[in-house]
């Protein structure tokens, strides 16, 4: 694919961003070597590598429910000034 000042326009058109003449050559630059970047990453060889959507290994993921200690009323109120009778008071809704 050919990058110029020309693509650069258009796509700066469609994304609806004014260049100056300086950023249109900046980014004509930027553009080539995304390309160049990614051209040297299609000459990797990956075909023994298996298709993956999570690249970590999603093994084990649920713990044990266990009971544990709980907070009592009054500590899980001490650090809020937004309480009413003994709840906690959240802001009005419609």
């Amino acid at each position: 694919m050919k990058i110029d000042k020309l693509l650069v326009k258009k796509v700066a058109a469609i994304a609806r961003i004014n260049l100056s003449e300086q950023e249109l050559i900046r980014f004509t630059q930027d553009f080539k070597n995304i390309l160049k970047d990614f051209s040297e990453l299609r000459k990797i060889d990956t075909d023994s590598v298996e298709p993956t959507f999570c690249p970590i290994d999603l093994k084990n993921i649920y713990r044990q429910d266990s009971v544990g200690k709980c907070l009592t009323k009054q500590k899980a109120l001490s650090n809020t000034k937004h309480k009413e009778k003994g709840f906690f008071k959240g802001p009005k809704t419609i």
